[in-house]
């Protein structure tokens, strides 16, 4: 007995010191912190000197606070050098770095002026001059084998004199284009390129398709020569030579074309390159809380009087995150608001990624309520629930959504004075005294120019009744708020760098006042250029570039200066892009990747009075992964007598596809043989199933080896885009790519004689 004791005190003292090591204590510690990154985007193929360094702006990951990250733990990792201190900047991770050089050539484009897109056009022509005699004509004409302008005369094939056009002449010109010094070269229609960058060998002409007419371009000694047909579509007119005919019938046609063309050239650069990686440790938050709230709009007063058939009743729902600021991982907001006797609830969702979302909600109190009534009390239940992209991480665990659900009552009367809602209480206590109101405002800090700021009272309170009047203070603002929870005020364009300040006065049912302020500072009116993506990231699977762009209220966005572009930047090709249309402004636009790989939109947007931003959403175009075909069956069977003689093989199918796409078919073959050679290349494959089975028999007669392939394809399990796609680009296999061979071949023998040894 004694010894057992001495044991249990023994474990008592152990489990303390154990408790109280300080590695323990240091392990608790650590498990509060965590190691986070983030990537910078690869980016490759930078020219000019001024993206020989380049300062990048990285959103945390989500589900990190940037207030978390521990301040000196930032670490950068890649191969280029770090320009000064990783540091935070208005929420995002600021991170500068120089960039690794590379001497490339790229190809080039030269164009007329400053636009990418416009080229440069040529108008030669020939002179067309109809005699005094009203018949003949002289058409000028091009000798591009002697390089000489020559002249023939030419009867008029029209009935009229003087005659109205010419014939009908094939003729010749030549024009000479603008130097290429005195083009624009252009890299991925964004970049310019000096001149002196350009290889001169490498500097070719294209001339496009005439404009409005009809002949052939050629190119001669750096020059173009244009063979058409006269008339042409246009001509201006012209002053024949003094040395021509003189008559009232004379007169000169100077017949043109329209030639476009543009350079092409190769322009050999220092390009810049960037990558890595950041690395931080951050605090884990102790919790997230969201705060829930309802005000009741109308009926104003509550209770209200009956006076026809039902009372409206409006509700304001809201949801605040406190001790939280990743707006980007805030997938959804939820509000749901029912009678409280009724299950059902009407529910409206909130998709921006914002910290504080509300909705209203419309109910009424008919009067058959009142039926053998002098009032009538109607509870109404609330729900908030906020949903996160990824689970938060706190000290706590992971939360992947919060929810919080107030209640909130309107009320109704036949009579003045309403009364209370409630049973009278036979013996009411004492009125407590008076406690003044909690006067509480909720605004921005700062608001841009121009754009309707909500200012909102209703979370004020008193502790001893309820408030009756609210009085607003909205020094320098336009518009303003009555005697209400809340409302809407906006400032100018002048106002921008100002701040004023917000006062708000409560009265509650006691006649004592409660007082609080804030301010609001104005900023510039610049929109926000901003592009989302959603559908499946997925090689040939329909996705959708979205344009939620912003700008404040009264400066709105103007559509023509929206610019958008799609490139690819790593493993795709511009070609592999589809979509129909143009990429003009747009609220939406599916979009289809015909192969894998890094992409990037870009968008530029511009207001009304000239502000204008500009954002790139780079994304990762995954590859549509190759099914696996594999199945299973016993490499011997007999032949059964009793079966006609056939042997059975009994094949399970196993294949999969390692990205969850459908199997639509699989075509099922088998060949023999014949020869018993041992080899199967020289035998023909023979189809027995193509159903899509998963499980099936195979029957076989003859003695020997039998090769068995699977082929299986696959479909689609996302939406795509059917005009872009072909049966080419659904996904198959065959098990001869999948599975050895040893587990493909099965032998069919003759079962061996049983004998009977009994006499």
């Amino acid at each position: 007995m004694k010894k057992n004791k001495k044991i249990r005190i023994f474990s008592i003292i152990l489990i303390i010191g154990l408790l109280l090591s300080p590695n323990l204590m240091n392990s608790a510690q650590a498990a509060e912190v965590k190691s986070g990154s983030v990537s910078i985007p690869i980016t490759t193929g930078l020219t000019g000197s001024g993206n020989a360094a380049k300062t990048f702006y990285l959103d945390p990951p989500s589900g990190v606070n940037v207030a978390a990250i521990k301040a000196g733990t930032f670490k950068y990792s890649g191969n280029n050098s770090l320009v000064g201190a990783i540091s935070v900047e208005n929420g995002k991770i600021k991170v500068t770095l120089k960039g690794n050089e590379k001497v490339e050539t790229f190809n080039v484009t030269g164009m007329d002026g400053n636009d990418p897109e416009k080229v440069f056009k040529s108008t030669p022509g020939n002179s067309i001059w109809r005699y005094a005699d009203g018949r003949r004509w002289q058409i000028n004409d091009y000798n591009q084998d002697r390089g000489v302008n020559t002249s023939k005369n030419v009867n008029a094939t029209d009935f009229n004199t003087p005659s109205d056009e010419p014939p009908k002449t094939t003729v010749a010109t030549k024009s000479d284009p603008v130097s290429p010094s005195q083009a624009t070269w252009f890299r991925d229609n964004v970049n310019t390129i000096p001149y002196s960058n350009i290889i001169q060998s490498s500097i070719k002409l294209v001339p496009m398709a005439l404009q409005g007419d009809k002949g052939q371009v050629g190119q001669k000694n750096g020059k173009f020569i244009i063979t058409y047909q006269v008339p042409s579509g246009q001509y201006t007119p012209e002053q024949p030579s003094d040395t021509f005919d003189k008559g009232i019938w004379v007169i000169g046609r100077l017949y043109y074309i329209i030639l476009p063309y543009y350079f092409t050239a190769e322009a050999k650069m220092t390009s810049y390159s960037y990558a890595g990686t950041v690395n931080f440790d951050y605090a884990l938050p102790d919790q997230v809380i969201l705060n829930a709230s309802a005000t009741l709009i109308e009926p104003n007063p509550n209770p209200a009087k009956m006076t026809g058939d039902k009372v409206a009743v409006k509700i304001n729902v809201k949801g605040e995150l406190l001790a939280y600021t990743d707006t980007s991982n805030i997938s959804e907001w939820a509000f749901y608001a029912r009678e409280k006797e009724i299950a059902v609830a009407d529910m409206k969702k909130e998709y921006s990624k914002v910290l504080t979302a509300g909705k209203d909600f419309d109910f009424s109190i008919p009067a058959s309520k009142l039926v053998g009534k002098d009032n009538y009390k109607q509870d109404y239940a609330i729900k908030v629930v906020v949903r996160f992209k990824n689970p938060v991480q706190t000290k706590a665990g992971p939360i992947s959504s919060l929810e919080a659900g107030p209640e909130i009552s309107a009320g109704v009367y036949k009579k003045d004075p309403p009364g209370d809602l409630f049973p009278p209480n036979p013996n009411p206590p004492a009125k407590p005294e008076g406690k003044p109101p909690i006067a509480r405002i909720s605004a921005p800090k700062y608001v841009k120019a121009g754009d309707d700021m909500m200012v909102y009272g209703g979370a004020s309170s008193d502790p001893d009744g309820y408030i009756t009047d609210y009085s607003w203070g909205t020094q320098g603002a336009q518009g303003g708020i009555g005697n209400t929870a809340r409302g809407y005020i906006w400032y100018t364009r002048d106002d921008v760098g100002q701040t004023f300040p917000i006062g708000l006065t409560v009265v509650d049912n006691d006649g004592q006042i409660g007082s609080t302020s804030t301010e609001v500072t104005v900023i510039e009116p610049k929109p926000a250029a901003i592009l989302n993506i959603s559908g499946t990231l997925k090689q040939n699977r329909k996705t959708t570039l979205m344009n939620i762009s912003q700008s404040p209220t009264r400066f709105p966005l103007v559509p023509s200066k929206t610019q958008i572009s799609i490139s690819a930047v790593s493993g795709g090709t511009n070609a592999d892009i589809k979509y129909s249309g143009t990429l003009a402004d747009f609220q939406s636009k599916d979009i289809l990747f015909k192969s894998p790989g890094k992409y990037k939109a870009t968008i530029y947007v511009e207001n009304t009075l000239g502000y204008s931003d500009r954002s790139e959403l780079i994304f990762d175009i995954v590859p549509d992964e190759l099914p696996f075909a594999y199945f299973g069956m016993p490499g011997k069977v007999y032949r059964d007598p009793s079966n006609g003689n056939k042997a059975v093989v009994s094949i399970d199918d196993m294949s999969f596809t390692k990205d969850k796409d459908p199997l639509i078919r699989r075509i099922w073959e088998y060949r023999y043989d014949s020869n018993n050679n041992g080899s199967f290349a020289d035998e023909s494959w023979a189809r027995f199933n193509e159903e899509n089975r998963t499980r099936l028999n195979l029957e076989l007669y003859e003695v020997g080896k039998y090769e068995i392939r699977l082929t299986v394809l696959e479909e689609f399990g996302q939406p795509t885009i059917e005009e872009f796609v072909t049966e080419d680009d659904r996904k198959r296999i065959n098990s001869d790519s999948t599975q050895n061979l040893i587990e493909r071949i099965v032998e069919v023998e003759n079962r061996a004689p049983e004998v009977d040894w009994d006499l």
